[in-house]
């Protein structure tokens, strides 16, 4: 639980499930008050398991507080009422997440990109720009406290090929979006990070294994879970060295071995560097 006085204020955007269902789970399990946006209200809102208001609950169970809001993050009229209704509430906001983004199915798919349907370029909607239009509207409200923490999940598809162009594309744009609003933000004493994680276990995957056992085998002995990066989240926000973290792109299971942090299930997640490729950091040259 947070041995702070005033409780953490953060908003996770896309957790109805997923990574952002485990981020949000991890923030509210360490005292924090979360802010759960996305577009599943009900049951069959989307054709995998979760809402909004089921997150909101589980976070309430854990000793956090849980909000859902309903947000559909290609609307910039409902980001920016998300976060008047942040800065009415609760008065301040300490940590961001931005993790909602547009998965289509045919995503993991083999073959070109042109083979796939045009839908799949939505990722750089969802993923991306709405990624900026939320750090726009948060920015603000952590520069005027002098502390904060804007967090993008990434991947090591910023460094190889992964699931082709788009998702790519997106994945090293929201790293660059955390370099460069680093050096905006620094002044102020607000940071930027983007996270790298690995394999998940999430609602999609679990799926994508059941259909496909022989393609998945030994993916449980590498999965991170979706919580994994919440906890990273966590210590980062708290760490008193924050800042100089600040506008790098970070890979989680390197940053839990910083921090001295495991999974859920007391296992220590790999690092895929090796095998994948490592992040590139800054140059830190500077064009006004």
């Amino acid at each position: 639980m947070s041995t702070d006085k005033q409780a953490v204020v953060a908003v996770v955007t896309g957790a109805s499930r997923g990574a952002g269902k485990g981020i949000a789970l991890a923030l509210g399990a360490a005292g924090a008050t979360v802010y759960v946006t996305g577009r599943s209200q009900r049951d069959g809102d989307a054709d995998l398991p979760g809402t909004i208001h089921a997150t909101a609950r589980e976070i309430d169970a854990l000793g956090g507080r849980g909000i859902a809001v309903a947000c559909d993050h290609r609307d910039d009229a409902q980001v920016a009422a998300l976060f008047e209704r942040v800065a009415q509430q609760s008065g301040r906001l300490d940590i961001l997440v931005n993790n909602a983004t547009f998965l289509h199915d045919d995503l993991i798919k083999p073959g070109p990109f042109w083979s796939k349907p045009l839908d799949l370029v939505n990722i750089l909607d969802v993923g991306l720009r709405s990624a900026y239009v939320a750090s726009w509207h948060a920015a603000p409200l952590m520069v005027r406290q002098r502390r904060g923490l804007i967090a993008f999940t990434s991947s090591f598809g910023a460094s190889c090929y992964m699931h082709g162009p788009g998702y790519g594309a997106q994945k090293v744009g929201v790293d660059k979006f955390a370099k460069d609003m680093a050096v905006d933000l620094r002044e102020h004493d607000v940071a930027a990070v983007s996270i790298w994680m690995g394999m998940l276990d999430t609602e999609r995957t679990q799926r994508v294994m059941q259909q496909h056992p022989e393609q998945y085998a030994g993916f449980a002995a590498m999965a991170e879970s979706p919580q994994f990066t919440g906890r990273l989240i966590d210590a980062l926000y708290r760490d008193p060295r924050l800042m100089e973290k600040s506008g790098m792109v970070l890979v989680g299971a390197e940053l839990a071995q910083q921090y001295g942090i495991r999974d859920i299930d007391g296992r220590q997640p790999p690092s895929h560097r090796a095998m994948l490729g490592g992040p590139v950091q800054a140059h830190p040259a500077k064009v006004e």
